[in-house]
């Protein structure tokens, strides 16, 4: 499928109709298989050392979370800049399967390490499947723009962001509970991620080819220098770089819920791991909603409007959870899931977490369809890697102010009251410096009003 054969007319459809279809299909479920074996092996190594650190060796337990995590994020600075070239320079399907081959040899050595109880091992593994997702990133985001029309990439980005967030929901599950089945947990972890693997391997054999962006590009292999490089390129437009700093702002407040839920849970909800898992899978379903619901609310199109439509929800609902929060019932033992749901205080929390993240997924749909939209065919990967780049970044400031105010005695509620503080300062910034995102919220406004009086 080419740029030529995908732009011609056909009738307007639904966005789900693309699953039908080989140019999206395929390629949708190798991005989804390649982020549930993302989470698969990162939150079942996490809870291996978490809570069996024994079958390790001299392992603190207590920093293992936070190591892989790093471990893992440490790819996507070093490496985006360079993988957005090699996206820009070479097919996109023929990259999809060299990655999917990489990411099989990965987790045979995996299963190695798991066999070995060697933690090392693990450790190198861990950074390798984060420069499988540094390789993939750009790939993922550049291929959509190519095969499908103007009209389909709201719907295709919809689909991908929910279909991405089902995926890291399934793999934390699947993760947690094969770290839980006793000694044999090393087994079905290193058996359920070869096998993942290789199915996102077969599916990558029926991904269309996609034409190169820039076939003659030479790729400057220094990391440094063309991370730099990449950042001013994606400087030298206003609106495309507020955008990627609009995504990797839902990076940094995304962050900062999903590393706070686990203490959360145990220390304001008096709740157990089952909570954990249930606030996780809250998060997730809400952002798939809000992602899927951007075609509707867009008309189809491109439209900025929903951006700040978005940011209004995190902010007001990222307020509510604090408030929920601290009215939440106190517990002498911790709660199961059952005992959890069966307390009605407890549902506005899950409420507001759920709009919360319903709301996250209005609000990054557009950005990326606008990144995708609007960057030169020849630059467009490259400017994904710049929104990797970025993404890292905020990611990392994330941790960094949980952990300040953890130390300066900060609840949990009162950083999702700061989070939604900050989101106010920090998304109202983004749209005084292009004024287009408020512009097209009021226009939206107002049709959607005379939508609902003609209706009336």
């Amino acid at each position: 499928m080419t740029e030529l054969s995908r732009s011609a007319p056909t009738p307007s459809h639904s966005q789900y109709q693309l699953m039908r279809e080989r140019r999206f299909a395929p390629f949708f479920w190798t991005l989804f298989l390649g982020a549930l074996n993302d989470n698969i092996f990162k939150v079942g190594f996490t809870s291996l050392l978490t809570f069996q650190a024994a079958q390790f060796g001299n392992v603190d337990p207590k920093n293992a979370a936070f190591i892989i995590s790093a471990i893992f994020i440490l790819p996507f600075v070093l490496f985006s800049a360079t993988s957005g070239q090699i996206a820009d320079k070479y097919d996109k399907a023929s990259l999809t399967r060299l990655v999917k081959v990489f990411e099989i040899g990965i987790m045979l050595l995996g299963t190695a390490g798991y066999v070995l109880h060697d933690v090392t091992i693990l450790y190198v593994c861990t950074f390798l499947m984060g420069t499988h997702s540094t390789l993939f990133g750009p790939v993922k985001y550049a291929y959509l723009p190519q095969h499908l029309r103007e009209d389909e990439l709201v719907g295709g980005n919809g689909i991908v962001e929910s279909g991405t967030s089902i995926a890291i929901l399934l793999g934390t599950i699947a993760g947690s509970e094969a770290a839980r089945v006793g000694s044999q947990g090393t087994l079905v972890l290193s058996l359920g991620c070869v096998g993942v693997a290789v199915l996102g391997r077969v599916g990558a054999g029926f991904v269309p080819r996609s034409t190169a962006a820039q076939p003659e590009l030479a790729i400057n292999w220094n990391p440094l220098t063309e991370t730099w490089r990449n950042l001013a390129l994606a400087r030298a437009d206003r609106t495309l770089f507020v955008g990627l700093l609009g995504i990797s702002w839902l990076w940094f407040v995304g962050a900062t819920l999903l590393t706070s839920f686990f203490s959360f849970a145990k220390d304001n909800l008096f709740a157990d791991a089952g909570v954990v898992t249930l606030l996780l899978a809250t998060f997730s379903v809400g952002i798939g909603i809000g992602s899927l619901l951007c075609e509707r609310l867009s008309g189809r199109r491109v439209e900025l409007g929903l951006v700040p439509l978005g940011a209004i929800g995190m902010s007001v609902f990222a307020a509510d959870l604090y408030l929920a929060s601290r009215h939440a019932p106190t517990a002498d033992h911790l709660l199961g899931f059952v005992a959890f749901l069966g307390d009605g205080a407890h549902w506005r929390v899950l409420i507001d977490l759920l709009l919360l993240s319903v709301s996250g997924g209005i609000y990054s749909v557009p950005l990326y369809a606008l990144i995708q939209h609007r960057s030169k065919v020849t630059h467009r990967a490259r400017m994904i890697a710049a929104n990797n780049i970025l993404n890292s970044l905020f990611m990392i400031v994330s941790s960094l102010m949980a952990l300040a105010l953890t130390a300066l005695h900060f609840t949990i509620p009162e950083l999702y009251l700061t989070t939604a503080v900050l989101n106010v300062v920090v998304t109202s910034g983004l749209f005084i410096a292009v004024p287009e995102f408020l512009t097209r919220f009021k226009a939206w406004i107002g049709g959607a009003a005379d939508k609902k009086t003609g209706n009336s």
